[in-house]
């Protein structure tokens, strides 16, 4: 009798979520969709102003079995400096954000630039439920169920040019909404930018909720990138602005501090951040404030489906 071996990624039975967390999770997902309360959804809508959204993801491709982190971790410990630096400063700071309205301009090197109303995105494609692995640079991992689409979808709506190489991401950079903008850790607004292939890739997701939720603002409200196989500074929050160009841009912690973080930003354990190891992370959410270290997974555990982008590249060269 042949023996299955699971690839590395495959994680142990004891993180495999349990049979009633995922249907009480996709019970979420369908009270979502028929605009039913939810237990946690009261800040959502209080941040929003959009408590009659309907909101739901059918499951999609490439998604972990791993356990979901809680979600009072997943929406009060982020990494948000338009909020402020600390952890728990987007949760206290983000509520003034207003996210109604909110336009999306997609420009650049495009047959077909267009100013997308929020309400208008959300009902361009299909949404999809994924529950990806996120990894931060700084060590720490979470795992959590997020909402939207492919990113393609939208990228084959606006007709790239043949001299569209790159896409560069825009966060808002209001002041009087966002208290860390007076925070000169890195220049505003935020930019991030991802090759265009990577931009195509179906892992890409444009993303507007989690848990089966909007976005909360301290999460990205109210759209925002997620790229599951890059440190979790890639994934773009907020976003206004999406410009399609021919020469790769220069994105913010590139900018600010080079030395430290490159355009490509894979998680790779084998290269080092210049003040601490990558190879290993500690999951937020797990065993308290004993929470072991795991090894951490080339390109977070995606590399079946994300390696061939990079093939011949240096990986420790193109950080």
């Amino acid at each position: 009798m042949p023996i299955r071996i699971p690839p590395r990624h495959h994680p142990d039975p004891s993180e495999i979520t349990p049979q009633h967390v995922w249907r009480q999770r996709r019970d979420l997902v369908r009270a979502a969709a028929a605009g039913l309360a939810l237990p946690a959804a009261g800040a959502a809508v209080a941040q929003t102003g959009k408590p009659d959204m309907k909101l739901a993801g059918r499951p999609g491709p490439f998604g972990t079995m791993e356990k979901p982190t809680p979600y009072k971790d997943v929406t009060t410990y982020n990494n948000f400096y338009e909020f402020g630096l600390d952890k728990d400063d987007p949760a206290k700071n983000a509520g003034r954000l207003r996210v109604r309205p909110w336009t999306v301009a997609v420009e650049g090197e495009v047959g077909k630039p267009k100013v997308f109303d929020i309400d208008e995105l959300l009902k361009l494609a299909p949404m999809e439920e994924r529950v990806y692995r996120m990894r931060c640079v700084e060590g720490w991992s979470m795992v959590i169920p997020w909402v939207g689409y492919p990113l393609a979808e939208l990228i084959r709506r606006v007709e790239p040019t043949g001299n569209a190489k790159f896409i560069e991401f825009h966060t808002l950079a209001d002041p009087k909404q966002m208290p860390g903008l007076s925070s000169s850790v890195i220049a505003w607004p935020y930019t991030e930018g991802l090759r265009l292939d990577e931009a195509n890739h179906p892992l890409t997701l444009l993303t507007f909720g989690l848990y089966g939720e909007t976005l909360l603002n301290q999460n990205g409200a109210p759209v925002r990138m997620v790229v599951p196989w890059k440190y979790g500074f890639k994934s773009g929050k907020s976003i206004v602005r999406i410009r399609f160009v021919e020469k790769q841009p220069m994105t913010s912690w590139v900018r600010s501090a080079p030395q430290e973080y490159g355009f490509f930003s894979n998680v790779n354990p084998n290269v080092d951040h210049p003040r601490w190891s990558q190879a290993t992370e500690r999951r937020i959410g797990e065993d308290g404030f004993m929470t072991r270290k795991r090894a951490t997974l080339m390109f977070n555990g995606y590399a079946d489906q994300v390696a061939s982008l990079y093939a011949g590249m240096d990986l420790k060269r193109f950080y």
